[in-house]
């Protein structure tokens, strides 16, 4: 895969997202984005770390310019339809069951889909006093998800 497959899906995220908080009345003072949450699929083709570094070029000048980008990786699962086994499948991935000795069927891990959006309070301004309610937004730019 090269980086322009994850700019391609960067620009359409932030596409996506953008349209999205303008459809809900956000004006120029609106809200920005704060955090963004995308689930990927170990098997969907997508490097991480260049769709991390493709966002932030996509971002530029956009709601979500300072926002932080998130990734939940979703592990490749399948299910065999002779015996019901439901297994990881690994990278690469093997779809052969070894119970059974039969073909299984990929039923995750192919997932690219944005999972949560978190905007700023266009109320609070910098150096304002805000009482403590926790940071809901991890620290880690990759969670894993399983």
């Amino acid at each position: 895969m090269s980086a322009v497959h994850e700019l391609s899906i960067a620009m359409a995220v932030v596409d996506q997202v953008g349209s999205a908080v303008r459809e809900q009345g956000a004006g120029a003072d609106a809200a920005r984005v704060r955090s963004l949450t995308l689930r990927i699929g170990e098997l969907s083709g997508v490097v991480p770390e260049a769709l991390d570094f493709s966002f932030g070029v996509a971002a530029e000048g956009t709601v979500l310019a300072d926002a932080r980008l998130l990734i939940e990786t979703v592990e490749g699962r399948a299910r065999c339809e002779g015996c019901g086994r439901d297994t990881a499948t690994g990278m690469p991935p093997d779809l052969w069951c070894g119970a059974c000795e039969q073909a299984m069927s990929l039923t995750g891990g192919r997932e690219l889909e944005i999972a949560r959006v978190v905007l700023e309070d266009p109320e609070i301004r910098p150096g304002d006093d805000v009482p403590e309610q926790g940071d809901d937004v991890p620290e880690a730019s990759h969670v894993p998800h399983r």
